[in-house]
């Protein structure tokens, strides 16, 4: 975390993104712990053992294009999930106000799956519960979990509020934003810190 916020190794985009890369696998591992599982047999060169799998694959999601690193940490340890990929952005306008755009979802079945959402940045919570409302229009999953470099109090209320069973796993929390919907002290821009300034619309 102390690597992911601090400016001077922000430069080093590759070393940005495996931070959040890393920070994914670590979710991922503490989230495997919560996962029902069953036991198979399974044939070795000496006999059978009797070995612990997940009962169901999870679907994980991301939020493009910040999301990402994170995502690829998740996908790392759960090598055989489907994924499903949400496409949206803050419109911003000239009051200093924005909205969520969200053009592009696509997602496989959710019906009784465990999913994980990786959103590397939540702020004010507005694009992780539209994200969220779209995803379970598809279907209900059996469990919903968040993954988050950083979260702000704000954005961790407004997701409770509209979805309380949802867990969410998060690096770190701080609890002031700005009048923009920033996170201070926060670490940035993670899309533009992992892929480059976006040009502004």
């Amino acid at each position: 975390m102390s690597e992911l916020r601090d400016v001077n190794i922000q430069a080093d985009r590759m070393r940005f993104r495996r931070n959040l890369e890393r920070i994914g696998q670590v979710a991922a591992y503490e989230i495997s712990k919560k996962l029902p599982y069953k036991t198979v047999e399974t044939t070795t060169p000496m006999g059978i053992a009797n070995c612990q799998v997940l009962e169901t694959q999870p679907v994980l999601a991301t939020i493009l294009r910040a999301g990402l690193p994170l995502y690829d940490g998740l996908l790392q340890f759960f090598d055989r999930a489907d994924s499903a990929f949400i496409g949206a952005y803050r419109k911003h306008f000239a009051d200093d106000s924005f909205e969520i755009d969200q053009t592009y979802i696509t997602s496989p079945e959710l019906e009784g799956r465990p999913l994980i959402i990786a959103d590397p940045m939540l702020a004010t919570g507005a694009s992780l519960v539209l994200a969220l409302e779209s995803l379970f229009d598809y279907d209900q999953p059996s469990e919903t979990h968040v993954v988050c470099a950083i979260a702000c109090t704000v954005g961790i209320e407004a997701v409770k509020r509209r979805f309380p069973g949802v867990h969410i796993w998060v690096g770190a929390i701080d609890d002031e934003l700005t009048g923009k919907g920033y996170i201070v002290p926060g670490l940035g821009d993670a899309g533009d810190l992992a892929f480059g300034k976006k040009r502004q619309a």
